[in-house]
Protein backbone atom coordinates (compact mmCIF):
# COMPACT_ATOMS: atom_id res chain seq x y z
CA UNK A 1 0.00 0.00 0.00
CA UNK A 2 1.41 3.41 -0.97
CA UNK A 3 0.18 6.67 0.48
CA UNK A 4 1.17 10.00 -1.05
CA UNK A 5 0.82 13.40 0.62
CA UNK A 6 0.53 16.93 -0.82
CA UNK A 7 1.65 20.27 0.69
CA UNK A 8 4.95 18.72 1.67
CA UNK A 9 6.04 21.27 4.27
CA UNK A 10 2.83 20.75 6.23
CA UNK A 11 2.34 16.98 6.01
CA UNK A 12 6.02 15.94 6.18
CA UNK A 13 7.08 18.07 9.15
CA UNK A 14 4.13 16.83 11.19
CA UNK A 15 5.09 13.16 10.86
CA UNK A 16 7.12 11.03 13.28
CA UNK A 17 9.15 9.87 10.25
CA UNK A 18 10.59 13.34 9.72
CA UNK A 19 12.02 13.35 13.24
CA UNK A 20 13.35 9.78 12.91
CA UNK A 21 15.14 10.59 9.65
CA UNK A 22 16.79 13.73 10.98
CA UNK A 23 17.47 12.80 14.59
CA UNK A 24 21.14 12.20 13.68
CA UNK A 25 21.62 15.92 13.02
CA UNK A 26 24.71 17.35 14.68
CA UNK A 27 23.38 19.18 17.74
CA UNK A 28 26.90 20.05 18.88
CA UNK A 29 27.66 21.73 15.56
CA UNK A 30 24.38 23.66 15.79
CA UNK A 31 25.18 24.86 19.30
CA UNK A 32 28.68 25.94 18.26
CA UNK A 33 27.14 27.90 15.38
CA UNK A 34 24.66 29.65 17.68
CA UNK A 35 27.42 30.52 20.17
CA UNK A 36 29.53 31.93 17.31
CA UNK A 37 26.54 33.86 16.04
CA UNK A 38 25.56 35.51 19.33
CA UNK A 39 29.22 36.42 19.92
CA UNK A 40 29.49 37.96 16.44
CA UNK A 41 26.24 39.88 16.94
CA UNK A 42 27.43 41.05 20.38
CA UNK A 43 23.96 40.57 21.86
CA UNK A 44 22.92 41.94 25.23
CA UNK A 45 21.25 39.54 27.64
CA UNK A 46 18.08 41.61 27.55
CA UNK A 47 17.80 41.35 23.75
CA UNK A 48 14.73 39.45 22.55
CA UNK A 49 15.05 36.86 19.78
CA UNK A 50 12.51 35.48 17.31
CA UNK A 51 13.26 31.98 15.98
CA UNK A 52 11.17 31.89 12.79
CA UNK A 53 10.36 28.34 11.61
CA UNK A 54 11.68 26.90 14.87
CA UNK A 55 10.56 23.28 14.42
CA UNK A 56 10.51 21.46 17.76
CA UNK A 57 12.41 24.35 19.30
CA UNK A 58 15.85 22.89 19.88
CA UNK A 59 17.64 26.11 18.87
CA UNK A 60 15.20 28.33 20.75
CA UNK A 61 15.70 26.21 23.85
CA UNK A 62 19.49 26.43 23.56
CA UNK A 63 19.38 30.20 23.04
CA UNK A 64 17.22 30.45 26.14
CA UNK A 65 19.80 28.51 28.18
CA UNK A 66 22.31 31.20 27.15
CA UNK A 67 20.09 33.76 28.89
CA UNK A 68 18.04 35.24 26.05
CA UNK A 69 14.30 35.76 25.87
CA UNK A 70 13.14 33.73 22.87
CA UNK A 71 9.92 33.26 20.92
CA UNK A 72 9.69 30.33 18.51
CA UNK A 73 7.18 30.22 15.66
CA UNK A 74 6.41 27.30 13.37
CA UNK A 75 3.63 26.12 11.08
CA UNK A 76 3.74 22.54 12.43
CA UNK A 77 1.20 22.05 15.22
CA UNK A 78 2.89 18.82 16.35
CA UNK A 79 6.30 20.48 16.57
CA UNK A 80 4.96 23.40 18.58
CA UNK A 81 3.06 21.01 20.86
CA UNK A 82 6.38 19.33 21.62
CA UNK A 83 8.22 22.65 22.05
CA UNK A 84 5.64 24.01 24.47
CA UNK A 85 6.74 21.43 27.05
CA UNK A 86 9.82 23.61 27.51
CA UNK A 87 8.06 26.97 27.83
CA UNK A 88 8.92 29.40 30.62
CA UNK A 89 8.56 33.09 31.33
CA UNK A 90 11.38 33.77 28.86
CA UNK A 91 10.68 31.04 26.30
CA UNK A 92 7.46 30.92 24.30
CA UNK A 93 6.22 28.99 21.29
CA UNK A 94 3.33 29.59 18.91
CA UNK A 95 1.88 28.08 15.74
CA UNK A 96 2.37 30.67 13.00
CA UNK A 97 2.82 30.71 9.22
CA UNK A 98 5.92 32.74 8.38
CA UNK A 99 4.16 34.21 5.36
CA UNK A 100 1.88 36.11 7.75
CA UNK A 101 3.16 39.23 9.55
CA UNK A 102 3.74 38.88 13.30
CA UNK A 103 2.80 41.75 15.59
CA UNK A 104 5.64 41.61 18.16
CA UNK A 105 9.04 43.16 17.42
CA UNK A 106 12.46 41.82 18.41
CA UNK A 107 16.11 42.86 18.48
CA UNK A 108 17.02 39.74 16.48
CA UNK A 109 15.11 37.54 14.04
CA UNK A 110 16.65 34.19 13.09
CA UNK A 111 15.70 31.84 10.27
CA UNK A 112 18.05 28.90 10.67
CA UNK A 113 19.09 25.65 9.00
CA UNK A 114 17.43 26.09 5.60
CA UNK A 115 13.96 26.94 6.89
CA UNK A 116 13.26 29.06 3.83
CA UNK A 117 12.36 28.60 0.16
CA UNK A 118 9.61 26.04 0.77
CA UNK A 119 6.90 27.79 -1.21
CA UNK A 120 5.93 27.31 -4.84
CA UNK A 121 5.15 30.97 -5.49
CA UNK A 122 7.89 33.60 -5.41
CA UNK A 123 5.58 36.04 -3.62
CA UNK A 124 5.18 33.63 -0.69
CA UNK A 125 8.94 33.40 -0.16
CA UNK A 126 9.15 37.18 -0.31
CA UNK A 127 6.34 37.41 2.28
CA UNK A 128 8.62 35.48 4.66
CA UNK A 129 11.31 38.15 4.13
CA UNK A 130 8.69 40.82 4.85
CA UNK A 131 7.72 39.03 8.06
CA UNK A 132 11.35 39.14 9.18
CA UNK A 133 11.56 42.87 8.46
CA UNK A 134 8.27 43.71 10.16
CA UNK A 135 9.36 41.74 13.26
CA UNK A 136 12.60 43.72 13.70
CA UNK A 137 12.90 46.64 16.06
CA UNK A 138 14.75 49.73 14.86
CA UNK A 139 18.37 48.74 14.15
CA UNK A 140 17.43 45.11 14.72
CA UNK A 141 19.42 42.33 13.06
CA UNK A 142 18.10 39.54 10.85
CA UNK A 143 19.88 36.27 10.08
CA UNK A 144 19.05 33.75 7.37
CA UNK A 145 21.03 30.51 7.39
CA UNK A 146 20.42 28.74 4.08
CA UNK A 147 22.11 25.98 2.10
CA UNK A 148 24.66 27.13 -0.46
CA UNK A 149 22.65 26.06 -3.48
CA UNK A 150 25.47 25.92 -6.08
CA UNK A 151 27.54 23.69 -3.78
CA UNK A 152 24.56 21.46 -2.92
CA UNK A 153 23.61 21.01 -6.59
CA UNK A 154 27.19 20.17 -7.55
CA UNK A 155 27.46 17.57 -4.77
CA UNK A 156 23.99 15.98 -4.82
CA UNK A 157 23.90 12.34 -3.75
CA UNK A 158 21.41 10.85 -6.21
CA UNK A 159 20.30 7.92 -4.06
CA UNK A 160 20.94 6.41 -0.66
CA UNK A 161 19.10 4.52 2.07
CA UNK A 162 18.86 4.86 5.82
CA UNK A 163 17.30 2.66 8.49
CA UNK A 164 16.40 3.48 12.10
CA UNK A 165 13.74 2.37 14.59
CA UNK A 166 12.75 -0.45 12.19
CA UNK A 167 11.85 2.12 9.54
CA UNK A 168 13.62 2.18 6.18
CA UNK A 169 14.09 5.39 4.19
CA UNK A 170 14.95 5.31 0.48
CA UNK A 171 16.12 8.78 -0.53
CA UNK A 172 16.43 10.25 -4.04
CA UNK A 173 17.70 13.75 -4.80
CA UNK A 174 17.50 15.89 -7.92
CA UNK A 175 17.56 19.46 -9.19
CA UNK A 176 15.09 20.83 -11.74
CA UNK A 177 13.07 23.95 -12.50
CA UNK A 178 14.95 25.95 -9.88
CA UNK A 179 14.18 23.55 -7.01
CA UNK A 180 16.19 20.95 -5.14
CA UNK A 181 14.05 17.87 -4.55
CA UNK A 182 14.41 15.06 -2.04
CA UNK A 183 11.99 12.18 -2.61
CA UNK A 184 11.53 10.09 0.52
CA UNK A 185 10.09 6.59 0.44
CA UNK A 186 9.27 5.35 3.94
CA UNK A 187 8.81 1.62 4.54
CA UNK A 188 7.31 0.88 7.96
CA UNK A 189 6.24 -2.74 8.46
CA UNK A 190 3.78 -3.44 5.60
CA UNK A 191 3.08 0.22 4.87
CA UNK A 192 4.86 2.38 2.30
CA UNK A 193 4.59 6.17 2.36
CA UNK A 194 5.97 8.78 0.01
CA UNK A 195 7.02 12.31 0.96
CA UNK A 196 8.90 15.00 -0.86
CA UNK A 197 11.02 17.94 0.20
CA UNK A 198 11.13 20.76 -2.33
CA UNK A 199 13.28 23.82 -1.66
CA UNK A 200 13.91 26.64 -4.10
CA UNK A 201 17.63 26.85 -4.91
CA UNK A 202 18.08 30.50 -4.02
CA UNK A 203 21.55 31.94 -4.62
CA UNK A 204 23.39 34.77 -2.90
CA UNK A 205 22.27 37.08 -5.71
CA UNK A 206 18.62 36.05 -5.23
CA UNK A 207 18.78 36.88 -1.53
CA UNK A 208 20.58 40.12 -2.25
CA UNK A 209 17.69 41.21 -4.50
CA UNK A 210 14.97 40.09 -2.08
CA UNK A 211 16.57 41.81 0.89
CA UNK A 212 17.06 45.03 -1.05
CA UNK A 213 13.45 44.95 -2.30
CA UNK A 214 12.23 44.54 1.29
CA UNK A 215 14.32 47.50 2.49
CA UNK A 216 16.90 45.37 4.28
CA UNK A 217 20.63 46.12 4.19
CA UNK A 218 23.09 43.23 3.90
CA UNK A 219 25.85 43.56 6.50
CA UNK A 220 27.82 40.35 6.13
CA UNK A 221 27.83 36.89 4.59
CA UNK A 222 29.45 33.68 5.88
CA UNK A 223 29.97 30.24 4.37
CA UNK A 224 29.92 27.91 7.37
CA UNK A 225 29.08 27.64 11.06
CA UNK A 226 32.56 28.83 12.01
CA UNK A 227 31.58 32.12 10.31
CA UNK A 228 34.32 31.88 7.72
CA UNK A 229 34.03 33.85 4.44
CA UNK A 230 31.44 32.74 1.90
CA UNK A 231 32.56 31.16 -1.36
CA UNK A 232 29.85 30.21 -3.86
CA UNK A 233 31.75 27.15 -5.09
CA UNK A 234 33.11 25.66 -1.87
CA UNK A 235 30.99 26.86 1.07
CA UNK A 236 28.43 24.48 2.56
CA UNK A 237 26.21 27.26 3.93
CA UNK A 238 24.99 30.72 2.97
CA UNK A 239 24.60 32.75 6.17
CA UNK A 240 23.28 36.28 5.64
CA UNK A 241 23.38 39.04 8.29
CA UNK A 242 21.24 42.11 7.59
CA UNK A 243 19.33 45.01 9.13
CA UNK A 244 16.52 47.34 8.17
CA UNK A 245 17.42 50.44 6.16
CA UNK A 246 14.80 52.50 8.03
Amino acid sequence: MTKKHSNWFQSWFDTTYYHILYKHRDYKEAEVFIKNLVTYLNLDKDDSILDLACGKGRHSIFLNTLGYSVTGLDLSKNSIKHAKKHESSSLNFEVHDMRALYTTKFEVVLNLFTSFGYFEEEIDNFKAIQTIKSSLKQNGIGVIDFMNSPFVIENLIAKNSYEDENVKFNLSRSFSDGFIFKDIEVIDANETYHFQEKVRAFTFQDFEMMLSKAGLHLLDCFGNYKLEPYNSKTSERLILIFMAND
